[in-house]
């Protein structure tokens, strides 16, 4: 891998995302009664996107903020830039990612438009009214009246699919805000994340966005990587990296199977895997360290499996460095869709071997041919044997590229290090299928237990 290009400059990125940054400010504030230095953030936001097809709409939508007179249309356009802004960001550092690791991708992803309700107009302009509630009060200025005009649309979005995306969305992005009102005495904004959270619903709210991709079969092998879980105080989600090897003999590619759970928050480390596993059975075959042969099995536009344990049997044995050495450097990746292009999407599978490891007050790092790249341990789930100290005695890696806080990080999925003189392979996902080893053991006993009292608990409430 070429690690002196992760380091090198990406032209334009500061300025974009400076850009971004100085939105991002306005909406700390609102745009109820907009000071001088909101105007600037506007005014910059609009110079950032002049010369392309936005230019035009977002001039005349930050005149029109700073003045106090925005509109609905207004603030689309601003969110529109935003995105757009982020979306170069991404598209740049990709670029980078595979001039770096010598990856090809698709040029475009597959859609499909999603029909909807004649109703869903009424819900998402609903919603898109509430969001620009929210711009005009600022992040500073929400209260509890202002998040719970949330509820009723949230509410009446849940039953229809083709809008369960955005009511998730919103749902949780209330939750957040309702979690921190009043703004006002908030000692930290998290003013990037809720920029975030605001522009994409604003977006996902427009007739024509809520699009779902386009749908084709995968038929041949699929050879795990890894498993990388995020998990919150009341969900868990697992999501597995692999390389698809069609039947035909065509180019391998990079795919992801993802599976999410509702969880209570007494069950954390290894406990997770009892939630999830009875929902993919791929994680039994990351855990034995097997492929599985796929007969038609949905795949989207984007590389998600849509997993169907109909059309999934276990296969041989396959080892994940043995992967990773022989068919991840053939792999092509799918092209992200147009609205997830933000940098925080940037997972990209990788090799690293040869490597010294560096540790200090700031965590552990990589010396990849004279390049320092630090290593995001703090991703390392706890439902695994993978650890920060196991990462720092290994010779050989298996992770995913990330960018954050502007710089490129890496997250382990597995590693290899030496033992006795023997190569022992470590993985984030080895409990996944479940486990002999004793910490294991003892984790998904204690989750076992948790869980049993919680279903007696409840039992005795649905009685009374």
């Amino acid at each position: 891998m070429r690690a002196d290009l992760l380091t090198d400059t990406v032209d334009g990125l500061d300025e974009a995302l400076t850009a971004v940054d100085g939105f991002d400010e306005v909406l700390v504030g609102g745009v109820l009664r907009p000071g001088p230095a909101q105007a600037v953030g506007l005014a910059a936001l609009a110079e950032a996107v002049a010369g392309s097809p936005l230019a035009g709409r977002v001039a005349e939508a930050a005149e029109k903020t700073a003045a106090g007179a925005a509109g609905e249309d207004h603030f689309v356009a601003l969110a529109a830039a935003r995105t757009a802004l982020l979306g170069s960001v991404h598209d740049a550092l990709l670029l980078r990612v595979e001039e770096a690791v010598g990856r090809a991708r698709d040029g475009e992803s597959g859609t499909t438009a999603a029909g909807g309700a004649e109703h869903a107009v009424n819900l998402c302009a609903a919603a898109r009214s509430w969001l620009c509630g929210l711009a005009r009060a600022g992040w500073r200025g929400i209260d509890h009246e202002v998040i719970a005009g949330a509820a009723p649309v949230v509410s009446a979005m849940l039953p229809d699919p083709g809008l369960r995306r955005l009511a998730t969305l919103l749902d949780g992005f209330a939750a957040e805000l309702a979690a921190s009102c009043p703004g006002a005495t908030l000692e930290h904004v998290p003013v990037r994340r809720w920029a975030d959270l605001w522009s994409r619903a604003m977006l996902l709210s427009l007739p024509g966005a809520a699009t779902a991709p386009a749908v084709g079969g995968a038929t041949g092998r699929l050879l795990p990587l890894g498993v990388d879980v995020q998990e919150h105080a009341t969900a868990v989600q697992a999501q597995v990296h692999a390389v698809f090897e069609p039947a035909d003999g065509g180019t391998p590619r990079l795919v992801r199977a993802s599976v999410s759970a509702p969880k209570p928050d007494t069950v954390v480390g290894a406990g997770l895997w009892q939630l999830l596993r009875p929902r993919l059975s791929l994680l039994a075959a990351v855990s034995e360290g097997r492929a599985m042969d796929l007969d038609a099995m949905p795949v989207t536009g984007e590389g998600d499996l849509i997993w169907d344990d109909a059309r999934a049997r276990t296969g041989e044995p396959a080892e994940v460095f043995a992967t990773a050495r022989v068919a991840l450097p053939a792999a092509a990746a799918f092209a992200t869709a147009p609205l997830d292009r933000h940098p925080a999407r940037i997972a990209v599978p990788v090799l690293l071997e040869g490597y010294a490891v560096e540790e200090d007050e700031d965590g552990v790092a990589f010396q990849v041919a004279g390049q320092r790249l630090a290593v995001d341990t703090d991703r390392v789930p706890a439902a695994g044997p993978l650890t920060p100290e196991v990462v720092a005695s290994s010779g050989a890696c298996v992770g995913l590229l990330r960018w954050d806080a502007g710089e490129f990080l890496l997250q382990p999925l597995a590693v290899e290090r030496t033992v006795r003189k023997k190569s022992v392979a470590v993985h984030a996902g080895a409990w996944a299928g479940g486990t002999a080893d004793k910490a294991g053991v003892r984790a998904e006993k204690a989750a076992t237990d948790a869980v049993k009292v919680l279903r007696e608990r409840a039992g005795k409430l649905l009685r009374k």
